[in-house]
């Protein structure tokens, strides 16, 4: 089986869920491949909690290079999809490439992840009936009106469907990634 790690992100995406899962990955071994609707630098962003606002507040974050684009990835070269959250997933749940992508992952039963607002790339797809997810607050609706369960976990694991409400539970998440990884496809 191949080590390979395909994260999914563009214009908007959350940089430090971006940087870090790339950082993370090597780290163990595995080998990230960025995937985006083109091949070239993507704009992410950093969201953050600002005293008296309702919502978060966006700023420019770190770039990043797309090392694919999303049509020219093979799901059976990779053991998982991560799916980045930030302002990215609005647009990109509406690439049929990327929905028929996540859904051949979740067929071949490699490891499918989200993050945040990743979770609303699930929900197109179809993947989140009758699962358990985490995903930003604001997603809830979304989860169950595709009837999925939300949970306020910080990070959920239902079978190789793994979800996180934010890169502030990063090390949940990734204990979750890695166990399941291991479990999958051992080394």
């Amino acid at each position: 089986m191949t080590r390979k790690i395909l994260i999914v992100t563009g214009d908007g995406g959350e940089s430090y869920e971006a940087l870090y899962a790339t950082q993370r990955f090597e780290e163990a071994g595995w080998e990230p491949v960025i995937a985006a609707p083109s091949r070239r630098r993507l704009h992410l962003v950093i969201h953050d909690r600002e005293p008296g606002w309702d919502t978060f507040v966006e700023r420019a974050g770190h770039g990043v290079e797309a090392d694919v684009a999303i049509t020219a990835v093979n799901a059976r070269d990779f053991a998982l999809i991560l799916l980045i959250g930030g302002r990215a997933p609005e647009y990109l749940r509406n690439d049929p490439s990327l929905i028929s992508l996540v859904r051949e992952f979740d067929s071949l039963k490699r490891v499918v992840c989200a993050i945040g607002h990743g979770v609303q790339i699930l929900t197109v797809a179809g993947l989140v009936r009758g699962r358990v997810l985490a995903g930003h607050p604001h997603v809830w609706v979304e989860v169950e009106r595709a009837g999925g369960t939300y949970s306020e976990k910080p990070a959920v694991r239902d079978g190789h469907l793994i979800t996180a409400r934010s890169w502030r539970f990063h090390p949940l998440f990734y204990r979750e990634v890695f166990a399941c990884l291991e479990e999958l496809f051992p080394a």
